[in-house]
């Protein structure tokens, strides 16, 4: 059951047509995963040239992928004429981003008019065992659309 209703009725679109264009998560191999009304996911799969020097995925990496999935979140409820912009998160890791595949996943805790929280968590995924690896908390502001702010 949804939590949140879209201001835009055409948000699973508005959510597809930015991520299309957001050049970083093609960078890191990212894809849009599960859309619902205030919760995204992105999956990244497992990159030898993401690791840091234990083996691990790099935290940096780890937070990308999370950062988006939250402002998609908050980005899902958002009318068509605004757009989301990151104002500061919290992240904590909990085991190292160790796995085949990694599943991000954000979700709105409180949406507002301005300022709107959201809360993530990046899963990894290692053959059949999945583990949480971060958590996130974050605050993203909401902003008109500009052409040097295109959602």
């Amino acid at each position: 059951m949804t939590k949140f209703e879209p201001r835009d009725p055409d948000f699973i679109a508005k959510v597809r047509d930015s991520f299309s264009r957001q050049t970083a998560m093609q960078t890191l191999g990212a894809a849009l995963g599960g859309i619902e009304p205030g919760v995204v996911e992105i999956e990244m799969p497992f990159r030898a040239d993401f690791t840091q020097q234990h083996g691990f995925v790099h935290g940096g990496i780890i937070t990308s992928i999370l950062d988006s999935a939250c402002g998609y979140a908050a980005f899902s409820l958002n009318s068509a004429d605004t757009t989301v912009l990151t104002v500061e998160y919290k992240v904590n890791f909990l085991a190292p981003a160790k796995g085949d595949r990694f599943l991000a996943r954000g979700e709105v805790v409180r949406p507002g008019a301005t300022v709107t929280v959201c809360k993530g968590d990046v899963l990894a995924y290692d053959g059949g065992e999945e583990k949480l690896v971060a958590t996130m908390l974050m605050t993203m502001m909401t902003m008109p659309n500009r052409s040097d702010l295109t959602g």
